[in-house]
């Protein structure tokens, strides 16, 4: 199995997640142009995409699934919420739901709810009978769901967000930093570290920090953090960025 990310944060996110044959994309919230470009990057084209997963309805997750999808004919999964939040209707191939398992070629994929601000939000475990692969973003806080879905992997892809301090000191008005600071917002570092610490981590071959703020944090606060709470190398820690992405990373 293999993932890499074409971007992450609020301008856009879409991470790939493939094992032999198979490849899908999760999200997309870059234009069409600019998703091909990207894609092209990581070696691949639209049309070799088994499929798109869709976690929620917001811009920066959803710009460009229908038009990628229409163009080049990839089906489409996402929650009931999810497709009724959609400001544009996608082709949609199948509704997921909390505790489903999806089969697509060769990834077995268990949808898992998440407390965020919108209507039906999930993400996504992978796995092909060998490893596991975990992609946890856009969550304000966890519980035991999602805590026994994500144990035991190969490899997590988990959001950091922002700092807690450049939150509370930043230029955001008092209801955007309650909304991105609370329940259903998403982590902070300190929240996502400790996330990963009860998963454990010890066993992970990757642990990428993805979804950071370019206004309300920082990569080296981000691994700081993390590497003072795991103490793990803070070198070992990989980040997801939201111009570069990430490139291929092979779970062995």
């Amino acid at each position: 199995m293999r993932f890499a990310v074409l971007g992450s944060g609020s301008r856009g996110n879409g991470t790939l997640v493939a094992s032999g044959n198979t490849c899908v994309l999760v999200d997309c919230g870059f234009t069409l142009r600019e998703t091909e470009r990207r894609l092209a990057r990581l070696g691949m084209v639209p049309g070799q995409l088994a499929a798109i997963l869709v976690t929620h309805e917001h811009s920066d997750h959803v710009n460009g699934v229908e038009l990628l999808a229409r163009r080049h004919g990839i089906p489409v999964y996402l929650s009931q919420g999810t497709c009724l939040g959609l400001r544009k209707p996608v082709p949609v191939a199948g509704l997921v739901k909390a505790g489903d398992t999806l089969c697509i070629g060769s990834l077995v994929i268990n949808v898992v709810a998440v407390a965020h601000d919108a209507r039906e939000p999930t993400q996504y475990v992978f796995a092909d009978g060998l490893r596991r692969f975990g992609l946890l973003t856009d969550l304000g806080s966890w519980c035991a769901t999602v805590l026994g879905s994500y144990t035991g992997l190969d490899a997590l892809m988990i959001e950091a967000n922002h700092c807690q301090d450049m939150l509370a000191r930043g230029a955001y008005p008092y209801f955007l930093k309650a909304r991105v600071g609370g329940e259903q917002g998403h982590l902070n570092n300190h929240q996502a570290a400790r996330l990963v610490a009860e998963l454990g981590w010890k066993d992970l071959q990757h642990l990428v920090l993805a979804h950071l703020s370019s206004k309300n944090n920082l990569p080296q606060l981000a691994r700081q953090c993390f590497a003072d709470t795991l103490g793990c190398d803070p070198n070992w820690l990989q980040l997801a960025d939201q111009d570069s992405g990430l490139d291929w990373r092979e779970i062995a």
